[in-house]
């Protein structure tokens, strides 16, 4: 009996954190398999696509790859992707610091209507984004920025996603104020503070903003769609709108193929920045 216990307390020891793996494993490439269809159809003859649920192309081609980069229009792939580039990277930049400046100005100062104003400002947050379409749709009309990139990144400049402002808000609860008062008495004012003490702790949390940022505009279409008309000012989500026929004559290989380059860089900087990025969605989960 004695020799007995152990071996079967060794066996449950050994038996729950397999069955818990096996169990995330499964569901890991259940989850994962769409990508994994997109990225093998990329590589499938177009007939071939819809024939089986394989992944693996049967008679693999690049034909879905050299087509789809061409296009069916005048411009390339590497066009709409230029475009693309040219809203993601100003909206990231301008959100991460606008979001930052905010965020500050609500952890470390008290001004008469703070609380009215945080929680207006996470009240839009719960606003639904087409709601607002119309109104700066006119806007933007009167200020003739229709058909440029301009309304798809400046009024992120003025801090207008309050989930970056409260996920910092929160990141910055756990950081010890202590180094903000030594900084304090040694002379800096409120930007120097923000900028060599607040910026450098903050970092994980940027990092976050900013991934959570590229990923949405990179998938964005209704923006796009709404202020662009022009060709050549389209960004990928467009593009490959644009190239789905509405017959039966779509070349779903070249849809899948040019889909695959665009996810790319977002899956490429997600899996750099993993550490930072887990650190700085998480920070105040369980913080006061």
């Amino acid at each position: 009996m004695s020799a007995v216990a152990p071996a079967t307390a060794r066996a449950a020891r050994w038996l729950q954190p397999a069955l818990r793996y096996t169990v995330l494993v499964v569901v890991g490439l259940l989850m994962l398999y769409p990508l994994f269809w997109m990225v093998g159809g990329a590589f499938k003859p177009n007939h071939e696509i819809f024939g089986s649920i394989g992944f693996i192309p049967q008679d693999p081609t690049l034909e879905g790859v050299r087509e789809g980069w061409r296009t069916s229009t005048e411009y390339s792939f590497a066009t709409y992707l230029a475009n693309t580039f040219r809203i993601v990277i100003p909206k990231v930049i301008v959100t991460v610091i606008s979001s930052v400046l905010v965020a500050f100005g609500f952890a470390r100062f008290n001004v008469p209507g703070k609380k009215l104003l945080f929680a207006a400002l996470i009240a839009t947050v719960l606003l639904p984004k087409s709601v607002l379409l119309i109104p700066q749709y006119l806007m933007f009309r009167e200020l003739g920025w229709l058909d440029t990139f301009l309304p798809l990144y400046v009024p992120s400049a003025f801090a207008t996603e309050g989930f970056f402002v409260f996920l910092i808000i929160q990141f910055m609860r756990g950081l010890p104020r202590e180094l903000e008062e030594a900084a304090v008495i040694d002379g800096c004012n409120s930007l120097q503070v923000l900028w060599h003490v607040v910026v450098p702790l903050l970092v994980p949390a940027m990092i976050a903003v900013a991934l959570f940022q590229f990923m949405w505009t990179m998938n964005d279409f209704i923006g796009p769609l709404v202020y662009l008309s022009s060709v050549e000012h389209y960004p990928v989500s467009l593009a490959l709108k644009m190239s789905i026929d509405v017959t039966e004559a779509t070349s779903w290989n070249q849809i899948l193929a040019m889909s695959t380059i665009a996810l790319m860089p977002s899956l490429i900087l997600f899996f750099l920045a993993q550490k930072y990025f887990v650190e700085g969605t998480t920070a105040g989960a369980v913080k006061g």
